[in-house]
């Protein structure tokens, strides 16, 4: 998909030519910056007038073949207090209400908003690729995303040149990064195994600074990697341990670990999940799918960081091999884990790679996993759970969230919690019962963190939708991607942190902006 992003004024772009122009009007509007009534100032204002069209966040008006403009289309959209959770609504209903047309070209037009941010224009166009997207990959009969081009403008005082600029070099990255994550959490279990999960990683060391290993069995069990094994041993499909690494900087900064639950499907084990809605089990890979869609997005913009992903990748089936409740594994920090529930087998994969992540020296370690359904029962799907005892890493990645607008909420961590995991079998049961569930999922993670800042994301409410619009959501790429960017623009991990360590802020140094024009 091709993008622009450009500089001029309503009038300006009432002569451009296009199959779709979407307006965002704001409550705000006014028809006294209108030099002339023969544009879309006017076709507004009489919509308004004649109480046709509001500006109420999410309000529709289509033209077809509107005097006022040169699109084919036209259609007006409240846009509300212009801020960017509503100009989120208001591109993602216009946008849906012209997908089933032959649009091709589309303008989104941001020049009425005042006070436009750069983060209102990534929103309006990673919100109009998400709506416009179409998954293909198991369909024969399907046509794939009709929209090629997408142009959206702004008042030529609203930013500057260079701030185009550095907006259209992260849209388009981050764009490929989400839709890489829907693409592999989309795809049925038969057609997103643990071997292709794995060759889906490979296919990203072709771009620079990237570098894939796919570790298997055999390598898996010389790590001592017992618990992983454990999970992934009822199923004929072979595991496999992803290790993704970008190196945008030197070899002594210390790179920020991201672990993704790759569990390729999840029936429970033996302890076996009821049979409505399990094909959305399919998803548990989703915190997987989110690191290689951050790595896709990394390789776009290229960042001075360094990075390593960790996948542990295996289904979770019921056989005659499986692991039973009550047995008890060894994981390869040495400590013994009693499964009391094979139900909780992601905190079981999680947990050998958080020990594998300690070989890294890491700057933080952050693990993304659809972990808990108690996650979804307190949050929803509007915000991810995080979990950390880190106040720096914490407040990081909730500003990260804020700024992407791919939000979490921080959750408890008290010592209390964790209880409920002792054993009289082993050093820890792996689940703690009912309640608080999510808390308890985090606080068996933390046990294997103790070398390095840690959080825990339970993305079970965000990764994917359910219903008439069931599919993987991206998330939390642009969470993942903006803190990633944050480091690298605060010079956070300038050097090897001891694990005692928080996460040090250095004052990032003006830059040298390039002198660059956009014309009108």
């Amino acid at each position: 998909m091709e993008l622009k992003l450009i500089a001029q004024d309503i009038t300006q772009t009432s002569k451009t030519t296009c199959d779709a122009l979407i307006v965002l009007v704001p409550e705000s509007f006014s028809q006294t910056k209108s030099k002339t009534t023969a544009n879309l100032t006017d076709l507004i204002s009489q919509a308004m007038k004649e109480g046709d069209f509001e500006a109420k966040t999410g309000k529709l008006l289509q033209v077809y073949r509107s005097s006022h403009a040169a699109a084919t289309r036209t259609v007006l959209v409240g846009a509300g207090d212009g801020s960017v959770k509503n100009i989120k609504t208001a591109v993602t209903a216009a946008v849906s209400s012209i997908k089933s047309t032959s649009a091709k070209k589309l303008v989104i037009c941001l020049s009425e908003v005042n006070k436009i941010t750069s983060e209102a224009v990534k929103a309006a166009v990673l919100c109009a690729a998400d709506a416009s997207y179409v998954y293909t990959s198991t369909k024969t009969k399907v046509e794939p995303r009709k929209l090629t081009h997408i142009t959206v403008v702004v008042d030529k005082d609203a930013l500057s040149a260079t701030d185009l600029i550095a907006a259209q070099a992260y849209i388009t990255p981050a764009m490929s990064g989400i839709e890489f994550a829907k693409e592999w959490g989309n795809r049925p279990a038969n057609h997103a195994t643990p071997d292709l999960l794995g060759k889906a990683a490979k296919s990203l060391s072709k771009y620079k600074n990237i570098s894939v290993d796919v570790l298997g069995l055999k390598e898996v069990a010389k790590l001592g990697m017992g618990s992983f094994m454990s999970v992934a041993q009822g199923s004929d499909q072979p595991l496999r341990f992803i290790v993704l690494k970008y190196n945008g900087a030197a070899k002594a900064v210390a790179p920020t670990v991201l672990v993704g639950k790759g569990i390729t499907f999840d029936t429970g084990g033996i302890s076996l999940k009821p049979a409505p809605e399990m094909d959305e089990m399919k998803f548990d890979m989703c915190g997987a799918a989110s690191v290689l869609g951050t790595f896709r997005a990394l390789a776009g913009i290229q960042p001075k960081i360094n990075v390593v992903g960790l996948i542990p990748a295996c289904e979770n089936m019921p056989s005659g091999k499986a692991v039973k409740p009550g047995d008890v594994v060894t994981s390869m920090s040495g400590q013994t884990i009693e499964n009391l529930n094979t139900d909780a087998e992601g905190r079981l994969v999680l947990c050998d790679a958080l020990t594998y992540a300690e070989r890294f020296k890491p700057s933080a370690v952050i693990d993304i996993a659809t972990l808990t359904g108690a996650c979804v029962i307190a949050l929803g799907a509007v915000r991810s759970g995080l979990f950390s005892a880190n106040d720096d890493l914490a407040n990081a990645l909730l500003k990260a969230g804020e700024s992407s607008g791919d939000p979490c909420w921080r959750m408890p961590l008290d010592d209390e919690y964790g209880e409920g995991l002792k054993s009289n079998f082993a050093d820890m049961a792996n689940v703690a019962g009912r309640a608080a569930g999510s808390v308890t999922a985090a606080k068996f993670l933390q046990k294997f963190t103790a070398s390095y800042p840690w959080a825990h994301l339970d993305i079970a409410g965000t990764a994917w939708k359910s219903g008439a619009v069931k599919g993987s959501t991206g998330r939390p790429v642009l969470l993942l991607l903006n803190y990633l960017l944050d480091l690298e623009s605060n010079n956070a991990v300038a050097s090897v942190l001891p694990a005692s360590t928080a996460i040090k802020k250095i004052v990032k140094k003006p830059a040298k902006n390039a002198k660059t024009t956009v014309k009108a």
